[in-house]
């Protein structure tokens, strides 16, 4: 439920600003920009705290290889993405990758949610928040 607020929060908070007059966030695409991209900072940071970084290592499915560096590789591109978020001439662009990548962790998901580990969320909720997360991105992107 965190990521989903600081994607509201981010943009909220980025849509009031363009509003205030900020011509950077005239629109609601900066904005999204902005939501989008404080949703993956917060994501890609879990990757590397002690406690939430376990649970994620728990979520990658049995049958894939060094679950410790797939999590590791993911929450440097969840940062990387984040700030090609924010600029520019890379929104577009990191817009669509991170769009990939959060195809590309679905699996993890549906393994976490039919095994049970990392607070053992239903599927249907993570799944919802997948989508509304990779139509964020869409939105970016188009």
């Amino acid at each position: 439920m965190e990521p989903l607020i600081a994607l509201l929060v981010g943009f909220g908070g980025a849509r009031l600003t363009g509003l205030a007059g900020v011509e950077a966030l005239d629109s609601w695409q900066p904005s999204l920009r902005v939501g989008l991209a404080l949703m993956f900072l917060l994501t890609g940071f879990a990757h590397f705290h002690p406690k939430l970084r376990a649970d994620l290592v728990g979520m990658v499915p049995p049958a894939l290889p060094r679950p410790d560096l797939m999590v590791t590789a993911t929450g440097v591109l969840e940062l990387v993405g984040a700030a090609g978020l924010l600029l520019p001439a890379t929104a577009r662009w990191a817009a669509a990758c991170l769009g990939l990548l959060l195809i590309a962790m679905y699996p993890a998901n549906v393994s976490a949610a039919r095994r049970g580990v990392a607070q053992g969320d239903p599927l249907l909720p993570r799944t919802l928040l997948q989508l509304v997360f990779i139509g964020a991105a869409v939105l970016v992107l188009v």
